[in-house]
């Protein structure tokens, strides 16, 4: 179901449809269950928005992929790479580690956990990245830069996307993905929770509780 705060982007009239009748035609299994393809954007409507993570597709691990990039399902273990160095990094700044690996309280905090692609075939990661799904990412960023915003660019394809950023008072930051093949590149030691609510201090808003 089309999430209702983000209906009037053009995507779900121009695009949506087209993607749909394609997952309609594909016999793989695909990830994750359409009911909860659109979480990250029911939790998170736009005027609730304060950071966003950008991910680029689904886990295509069954049971994993629950609708929010990097999180999965709370019973999920052992946790997907990127996100154990995702929690290493979090004890690494703030000192916070979590429980399971569901982000859904940091969604309704304001935090925009969007992947780029929301399916992918099982075992097939990237098997739907020319789907056409990216336009609703880009359409997402530049709907939620018309004010300021904070934005964890991790990695080169998260990265490709800054351009769709509205330009104002914004904290970008760009660092190397969480995954094992990248995370010693610069991810590690880049604290982005705590920038973050330095950033929104500074803005006096509330602070994110990453650990919520």
């Amino acid at each position: 179901m089309i999430p209702e705060a983000w209906a009037h982007l053009p995507f779900f009239a121009r695009d949506l449809p087209r993607i749909e009748a394609a997952l309609a035609d594909d016999a793989r299994v695909i990830l994750p269950p359409e009911a909860v393809r659109f979480t990250a954007l029911d939790l998170t409507p736009p005027e609730a928005v304060r950071v966003v993570i950008l991910g680029q597709d689904p886990y295509p691990t069954p049971g994993h992929a629950h609708g929010l990039a990097f999180s999965v399902a709370p019973d999920v273990a052992p946790l997907p790479r990127s996100l154990s160095n995702i929690y290493k990094e979090l004890w690494s700044d703030l000192e916070i580690s979590r429980p399971n690996g569901d982000l859904r309280g940091w969604s309704r905090q304001g935090v925009l956990l969007l992947n780029t692609c929301l399916s992918v075939p099982a075992g097939e990661a990237g098997g739907h990245s020319r789907l056409g799904w990216q336009r609703l990412a880009e359409e997402v960023l530049a709907e939620v830069s018309s004010r300021p915003c904070a934005f964890l660019l991790w990695g080169g394809h998260a990265q490709r996307l800054r351009p769709q950023i509205r330009p104002g008072a914004h904290l970008v930051i760009e660092t190397a993905h969480p995954s094992p093949l990248s995370a010693r590149r610069g991810f590690f030691g880049s604290r982005p929770f705590s920038r973050i609510n330095v950033w929104l201090a500074a803005r006096g808003a509330a602070a994110i509780d990453w650990g919520g």
